[in-house]
């Protein structure tokens, strides 16, 4: 009866398209449309914003011709500059304009990559790396350019393609001070450009031009890796820490709360339920995008499994969605929302808008949203019992086994646990007391020894002691009367019989 008032988490399945109404999926970093949307919102944005820049810079052009015009008209009233003044003037420019000159000669551009004389489908030639992390980085961008040298030879333009990204992979090295959204911007412009010239080559052939541009990414993305994830000009390691400390905080919501149709005491299931954890943890160690969407396509498959085990038919999209925000919440994935920032700018967008790549990231993205704003009103909790849990100063209860028609098989067990969780809550809270109580009774000893110690020296200040030195001429007679009083109270003694005397017999 309880399971049946419960509101359960639903998705529209409309929700997760794009705002514009094109079919394909939509993203929460934009704002809701696809990529395809999104760039041409922006470009229309920007195309605007260079409209409002241009017009205001030709009104301040004509503002200041024509306060250069009032000038003129004013100083042609007033005498004119010597000429001593302008030949001065006009040597003290030829003078810094020489040395810039000269200095250029020796200074080398920093905004143009080096050239290189190396063939092309040859390794590329780096200094050996230092450390561990910088080492591995480099034995992995090599084999992504092996690899792609081998996909490419067969192709008949294979060597301008790999001239052509290894080009604008060595120029995105230097625009690592650009902000992400136009490194991103860069990145689907290189990806759209090149995508056009494949559709002309192969003459319409997707799948063709899909495996191509896979291979592309992996090889760009591994080169560029350091470079473009979680970049020091964004916040997004920022939102990593908060979504964690978020997932912290509410580890005490279960399979209950958010109406999950998993039942965990299923062996399958369970271990359906470990390797969603386990591949949505692995994102974090995958470099290209495509490998990262292959994490959480897995992770979601095994939920579709664990649901379609535990109900015994098969799964909706309302069973799925809160079984993901289940996994994420058991999971606390490292770097989530880099991950997630990572895929949105430099994923193939094709991938992102279509597919079942597609679908499982747009919910994932879901699910983080959710948490993010998850509060008591989406667990069926009140404000206050919420916030509680949150704090940490109480864990739900669940019912006993009486109620075990509205509960799952192993709700005893969870309450059981619970019932420990708040036994161990409250001895802990008692030695807390405890141990306050015990360093007030230390400090209040401390404070009674300094206090005792302060009236002893206070009545010795008081009461000085007092002593009498026997004068050098006394008598011994005087000194021996004044030993011999020492047995004059033992007044008894004195009514003591006189001491027998031996008597001595003859005989």
């Amino acid at each position: 009866m309880m399971m049946s008032q419960r509101r359960g988490i639903h998705l529209d399945q409309s929700e997760l398209l794009c705002k514009k109404g094109c079919g394909f999926y939509g993203n929460t970093a934009w704002q809701g449309l696809c990529s395809k949307c999104w760039r041409e919102e922006n470009q229309r944005e920007k195309q605007k914003q260079i409209q409002e820049d241009w017009a205001l810079a030709e009104r301040l052009q004509r503002e200041e011709e024509e306060a250069y015009a009032s000038r003129n008209q004013k100083t042609q009233s007033q005498p004119s500059i010597t000429p001593f003044s302008k030949f001065e003037e006009r040597k003290t420019k030829e003078k810094s304009s020489k040395v810039n000159t000269v200095t250029k000669f020796f200074t080398p551009s920093s905004k143009t990559p080096p050239k290189k004389d190396a063939a092309l489908f040859d390794s590329q030639s780096s200094p050996s790396p230092s450390s561990s992390a910088s080492r591995h980085s480099f034995v992995d961008s090599d084999h992504a350019t092996r690899e792609f040298i081998d996909f490419l030879k067969p192709l008949k333009s294979g060597r301008d393609i790999f001239k052509q990204c290894r080009a604008f992979t060595e120029s995105m090295v230097y625009k690592r001070d650009m902000g992400a959204d136009e490194l991103s911007e860069c990145v689907q412009d290189f990806y759209q450009n090149l995508s056009e010239r494949l559709q002309t080559q192969f003459k319409g052939s997707t799948d063709h031009v899909e495996s191509v541009m896979d291979e592309v990414e992996k090889y760009m993305m591994t080169r560029l890796y350091k470079e473009v994830f979680c970049p020091e000009t964004t916040d997004d390691e920022k939102k990593d820490l908060a979504i964690q400390k978020r997932i912290r905080a509410l580890h005490w919501v279960t399979i209950e709360m958010l109406c999950v149709p998993v039942d965990e005491e299923i062996p399958e299931v369970s271990d359906s339920v470990v390797k969603a954890i386990t591949d949505v943890i692995e994102m974090d160690s995958k470099r290209v995008p495509k490998d990262k969407l292959a994490c959480i396509t897995r992770c979601s498959k095994h939920i579709f499994n664990a649901i379609k085990v535990s109900k015994k038919e098969a799964a909706s999209a309302d069973d799925f969605l809160p079984t993901l925000i289940y996994i994420v919440l058991k999971a606390n994935p490292p770097r989530l929302q880099s991950n997630i920032q990572y895929i949105t700018r430099f994923c193939n967008p094709s991938r992102l808008m279509t597919g079942e790549d597609g679908y499982y990231f747009t919910n994932l993205c879901c699910a983080v949203a959710f948490i993010e704003k998850l509060d008591g009103q989406s667990l069926n909790l009140s404000t206050e019992e919420f916030e509680l849990y949150m704090s940490g100063q109480a864990s739900p209860h669940w019912p006993q086994a009486s109620g075990a028609s509205s509960c799952s098989p192993g709700s005893t067990a969870l309450s059981q646990v619970h019932k420990r969780l708040d036994l161990l809550t409250g001895l802990g809270e008692r030695q807390e007391r405890v141990m306050e109580k015990a360093r007030q009774l230390e400090s209040d000893l401390i404070d009674w020894t300094d206090e005792v110690e302060q009236k002893v020296q206070s009545v010795l200040e008081s009461f000085p002691p007092e002593t009498q030195n026997p004068p050098a001429n006394t008598a011994s007679g005087t000194t021996s009367a004044a030993s011999s009083a020492i047995d004059s109270d033992n007044v008894e003694n004195e009514l003591l019989p006189p001491p027998l005397t031996p008597q001595v017999f003859a005989g």
